[in-house]
């Protein structure tokens, strides 16, 4: 492709990337409307569960007592106390009681509007990102994560993508917050720390196994990046939870739409063996590509070396907690560690420290 046309296809690129991070934006704002809003539902539906307890202490036993009808019980102080979703365990709880989401991340219907919004939203926003992302690999004439400008955009899209995917079948909009926050995080710093023009790659990285390796590396990434917002909440659902158990005002309302802290875990865990084996696959086809490209498979180069260490730290959290017992804040913080181990490898490794792998840092 002539190069006038790779650098009109940049430019359209570019203004893909920008008009995905707006839409992002404004659905960022719609999922935080959502839980400020539900947060606020579900106080009053507290309110009216403790008035609802109080009222038969305050009305005399005798005929005006008697002659009130199962109805006029089965009015809102009465759908208060037995609604058909997690609100339910608001009304066991009293006022401020630590109720969440159930284990199948299943919530009240009257919470969905500004949810419904913001997840059109986010469609749009992956839509208008694959747009950009395309055009990049247009421009390029080849696959678009050759470098961390490439690799931060293509990342933030399949991020956005697999939690829209991953919608279907669970509900994890109380997660839409934090995900599209960090696909928008991940989106500006590509642009303002690591914009590279559209060019062609070094020898060494033109190759397949460009295409296999890096794109398994880019889809555990993206898993691993739900699993850090996962762990993140559910630290922060336990210490919600320990607080409101003990007596402690609820100073986290908007938590209550989150699932527990071990439906957190328990879906975390899952997701996190799955990331883990792509990144496996991640390892072996690095190490299979080094041998073709530089006549070894492993040379603690210190690309390689962080690359081993994720898999040791996710490995660990895996047998942890599959053989150890290690649940709870413990294998949550493990997780948080594995993903930190990601952010260092793909960051600082790539942009300070030199070996055969800098030249796809920038």
């Amino acid at each position: 492709m002539p190069y006038g046309i790779n650098e009109t296809m940049g430019q359209y690129s570019e203004l893909f990337m920008l008009l995905a991070a707006g839409t992002y934006t404004v659905a960022f704002i719609a999922f935080a409307w959502d839980l400020a809003k539900s947060s606020k539902a579900l106080r009053a539906i507290d309110l009216k569960a403790a008035q609802a307890e109080e009222e038969p202490a305050r009305v005399p036993v005798g005929a005006n007592a008697g002659s009130r009808s199962e109805s006029q019980l089965a009015g809102p102080a009465g759908r208060a106390e037995r609604p058909t979703s997690s609100s339910a365990r608001s009304a066991s709880n009293g006022a401020g009681g630590g109720i969440t989401a159930d284990a199948d991340m299943r919530y009240a219907a009257e919470r969905r509007a500004p949810a419904r919004v913001a997840v059109a939203l986010t469609v749009l926003g992956a839509l208008i990102h694959g747009a950009g992302v395309l055009t990049r690999a247009l421009g390029a004439g080849r696959v678009p994560w050759g470098n961390m400008y490439e690799f931060l955009t293509t990342g933030a899209f399949v991020a956005a993508a697999v939690f829209l995917l991953v919608l279907i079948r669970r509900d994890l909009r109380f997660l839409g917050t934090f995900v599209v926050g960090l696909v928008i995080i991940m989106l500006v710093a590509a642009s303002v720390a690591y914009w590279t023009p559209v060019g062609h790659l070094v020898p060494a990285l033109q190759s397949y196994w460009l295409i296999i390796h890096v794109s398994i590396a880019v889809l555990s990434s993206a898993l691993f990046t739900l699993t850090f917002a996962m762990s993140a909440l559910q630290l922060v659902q336990a210490r919600r939870l320990r607080t409101v158990a003990a007596g402690g005002a609820d100073k986290l309302g908007f938590m209550r739409l989150v699932p527990s802290a071990l439906s957190l875990e328990n879906l975390s865990y899952r997701i996190n063996a799955i990331a883990f084996i792509g990144w496996t696959f991640t390892l072996m086809f690095g190490a299979i590509w080094a041998e073709k490209a530089w006549g070894r498979f492993w040379g603690w180069d210190t690309k390689e070396v962080w690359t081993f260490v994720i898999w040791v730290v996710y490995a660990g959290y895996l047998h942890a907690r599959a053989t150890r017992g290690w649940t709870g804040t413990r294998a949550a913080w493990l997780s948080i560690v594995g993903y930190l181990c990601v952010i260092f490898n793909f960051t600082i490794v790539n942009q300070f420290f030199n070996g055969l792998h800098s030249y796809s840092g920038l």
